[in-house]
This record gives C-alpha cells, structure tokens and sequence, in this order.
C-alpha cells in the first residue's frame, strides 16, 4: 500500500493544475490519495508576517486534525505533494511524525526550508516567484541535498500569462516527477 497526501497552499487548491496532475500522476503509480483541505484563513497574507504565521498555525491545525487517524506506518511509501504554504505543513509534519515521506515541493515559501529534511524530494521553482527569493531556493536545496528544477519567466503558479507556455511547464515538471513518484 503507497499513500499520496495532498498539501495545498492558501489560494491553491487541489483543482488547480500542479495539485490535480499531482493526484493523477500518484493515483497512476498506485497511491490512495488522502486531501488536506484548510478553511479560515486571514485576507492579505503576503508580507504581512503575522497573518502568514497565523495562516500557518491554522493550516498545521487543521492538517492534524485531518489526518489524525491516518496510520502512515501501514504504508510501504508515503508521498507527500505540496504547494506553497502546503509546503511548510507538509515537512512540518513529516518531522513532528516521523513519517519518512518523499516529498514533491512545489513552489515552497522561505519558512518550508526550515523543517525539510536532507534528501527528502524535488522542490519546482518559477524563477519570477514574489513568494520566495531564487536564492533562497538554491542555497537551501544544496545545503539539504534537494533536487531542484527551476522554471525561466515562471510565477508562484509556475505560469507566466502565455497559455501555451504554461502548458508546456506542466508537461516539463511532470515528466520530471515520473521518477520520484
């Protein structure tokens, strides 16, 4: 048995294309997929630090809550695939449980590199993120030994406003993934 767990960011819910080809993509190799979804949180939350801290802590919450009766042991793998704030739950998570999971981090904010393990996944980065610095980004993924793909013109979404573009990063971050799903 493999589970899949699906981390979404504040905005970015687990319709939106890298969540939704990411629960695809996982069912295909096999995974059940387990949804965290959070509610509540604070309007305006780019830099403002204490709304994000607070985004946080709610989104933490309620990712406990959720998966509370989940027993990741009884897995032969677990993938955790997050977005942005989902990012920070996700490797939070991971550690406060020791669960062990792989872990796909897509466009992951300043806070997540703080509880990522060594060698935990791959990390996608749109190089025009408002979100988080690139530099940010590639020291931490050395540093943690983290495999990272980055994406030219690329926003927070991975978009960059040409439709076509956009669909050829997908196709990119997706047959890139094959490997670690």
């Amino acid at each position: 048995m493999k589970a899949a767990v699906i981390f979404p960011g504040i905005g970015y819910h687990t319709d939106k294309p890298l969540l939704y080809y990411g629960k695809k993509l996982a069912k295909e190799a096999g995974y059940e997929i387990i949804e965290v979804n959070y509610k509540g949180f604070p309007e305006n939350v780019k830099g403002n630090e204490e709304k994000m801290k607070q985004a946080y802590e709610l989104a933490r919450t309620q990712a406990e809550e959720m998966l509370g009766d989940v027993n990741f042991k009884e897995y032969e793998s677990v993938l955790f695939i997050s977005k942005s704030i989902g990012t920070v739950v996700a490797a939070d998570y991971d550690n406060a449980h020791a669960v062990n999971a792989k872990h796909i981090y897509f466009t992951p904010v300043p806070q997540t590199f703080s509880f990522v393990r060594e060698k935990s996944g791959i990390v996608m980065h749109g190089l025009n993120d408002p979100w988080c610095e690139t530099s940010v980004v590639v020291e931490s993924c050395k540093k943690l030994c983290l495999k990272l793909k980055t994406f030219a013109d690329a926003n927070h979404s991975l978009e960059t406003g040409d439709c076509l573009r956009d669909l050829e990063i997908i196709g990119m971050v997706f047959e890139s993934l094959k490997d670690v799903v």
